[in-house]
């Protein structure tokens, strides 16, 4: 079997809420969510899902390869782009088709991925996270109202510009789940907005009303004498690393002690994550893959001795996905269906195109003036 081509689509998935965090919004409540479909010779497709600008630039290292070959195609693309780097857009290229190398190789297994990575159980823990900045406190509670209804007793709340209303918020989303658990589990993010400072001041007041248990990102990704010295100041656990393209990244986390959830973006594939999971299972550490559309690295992470939970942002899939699993029990349960259980519907995808809007300008990925530099509260 060798690879032979790619063909790339871009679907939408539909909120039907604002979504976003402390850097911005997408009012619409409509993203793109880019689509890689990895051919091969013999009629056989894999699905990646997320960004993959690069691609044209990374195939190369795969094109005529075997498939089955993952672990020595991740490393080969890492490779191919060797003098120019592999971070950003191209570390989006090599994880969708890192992606989409494991979706085929459980396929000509005929197995569900979970089940090729040695898994033994499809019920994979998770945690509840409604990318919620842009809702008003009504709506807030009764988004999370409906993730009680699924079983979730953990959820995860985006700030950081005015700490009144986000304790406000974290104790109302503490009730909301008190029908499922005495002591709901409440994370907090905020999205490397804080400099070193505040976020000592900031989590002392949060944790004077709540039994807080991490916060995500209070410093810039690269910090870590800053991450350190925050985890040192704090009772919660300190949590980052989404943003990460590259075991290597993670390395000064370690050695400064200043990582005690250690995440991965669900976008950067599953060899990145498994290989930060040994890491962290070598650092006595617990791995937490953060959330994306139709949550592929459940799979990996349903393999893994050091997952705590796993990041569920929404119960609905993109507009024509079909995905095999179900968001119910406060977690993900994984389905049968062979590879990452991802169904494609290209013709309705293309006779019916949609545009998301994820990266307009006064979106969340667009990091404001101001961040980390702000003194007062701001609405």
């Amino acid at each position: 079997m060798k690879i032979t081509g790619y063909r790339s689509l871009t679907t939408i998935h539909n909120w039907g809420r604002p979504i976003g965090d402390v850097n911005g919004l997408v009012m619409s409540g409509i993203t793109d969510v880019p689509i890689l479909l990895l051919e091969t010779d013999e009629g056989v497709t894999g699905v990646g899902l997320g960004a993959h600008a690069d691609i044209a630039r990374v195939f190369p290292a795969v094109e005529g390869e075997d498939p089955r070959a993952v672990s020595a195609l991740y490393d080969r693309m890492l490779a191919h782009v060797f003098k120019s780097g592999h971070a950003g857009a191209t570390y989006g290229a090599i994880g969708a088709v890192d992606m989409a190398l494991w979706d085929l190789k459980a396929k000509l297994a005929d197995e569900p991925l979970w089940r090729t990575l040695g898994a033994r159980d499809r019920f994979v823990p998770g945690y509840a996270s409604g990318l919620c900045m842009g809702l008003d406190d009504d709506a807030l509670y009764a988004l999370y109202g409906e993730w009680a209804d699924r079983g979730y007793s953990s959820a995860k709340l985006k700030g950081g510009r005015d700490i009144d209303r986000d304790i406000r918020r974290m104790v109302g989303v503490r009730e909301v789940l008190k029908r499922n658990s005495p002591r709901p589990a409440i994370m907090f993010d905020v999205n490397e907005s804080w400099s070193r400072k505040q976020a000592v001041r900031h989590i002392a007041e949060i944790e004077q009303h709540i039994d807080l248990t991490w916060i995500e990102e209070p410093v810039r990704r690269w910090d870590a004498e800053g991450h350190a010295l925050i985890s040192r100041a704090s009772k919660c656990a300190v949590a980052t690393g989404e943003n990460l393209t590259g075991l290597d990244q993670y390395l000064a986390l370690f050695t400064a002690g200043a990582v005690d959830v250690v995440q991965a973006g669900m976008v950067w594939g599953i060899t990145h994550f498994n290989r930060v999971a040994t890491a962290a299972h070598a650092h006595n550490l617990p791995v937490s893959p953060v959330g994306y559309n139709a949550n592929p690295i459940a799979h990996a992470a349903a393999a893994v001795p050091n997952l705590l939970t796993v990041e569920v942002q929404d119960w609905k899939t993109p507009f024509g996905l079909t995905v095999d699993q179900q968001i119910v029990d406060g977690g993900i349960v994984l389905g049968d269906a062979p590879g990452l259980g991802i169904a494609v519907d290209e013709d309705l995808i293309v006779n019916k195109r949609q545009s998301g809007q994820w990266n307009v300008t006064g979106g969340p990925h667009v990091r404001p003036a101001r961040a980390g530099l702000r003194l007062v509260p701001e609405s």
